[in-house]
């Protein structure tokens, strides 16, 4: 999509720091960290978000969640770590392109508001 924030980091019209890509994923730290190790992950593919994933091919949303987990390895967050999807407006999702967030390397809040 010509417009969307994150298409235009995945063609590299606007920087980001990478940690992570592949043919389907690409993942970056995100600017406003809310925990020490705060990474955003991202289809190639644009989807607006998860009530919109019967666009995407499943494998496209299984390299997502797999990237997750090698990022979270890469990271060395071995005590564990949280991923969250903001959908929608009441949601605070900012970006309408479907992410995911890697929160961690510290103790996070037992509740997520």
């Amino acid at each position: 999509m010509e417009n969307c924030l994150f298409c235009k980091i995945i063609a590299g019209d606007i920087p980001s720091t990478k940690v992570y890509e592949d043919e389907k994923v690409y993942a970056f730290r995100d600017i406003n960290p809310q925990a020490p190790t705060h990474i955003l992950v991202i289809p190639k593919k644009h989807v607006s978000s998860l009530a919109m994933i019967d666009e995407m091919e499943d494998t496209d949303l299984a390299a997502c969640l797999r990237a997750v987990r090698l990022i979270a390895q890469q990271e060395g967050l071995k005590n564990g770590y949280r991923v969250v999807s903001n959908c929608g407006p009441d949601a605070c999702q900012s970006v309408p392109h479907l992410h995911f967030h890697i929160l961690g390397g510290t103790q996070l809040a037992d509740q997520m508001a």
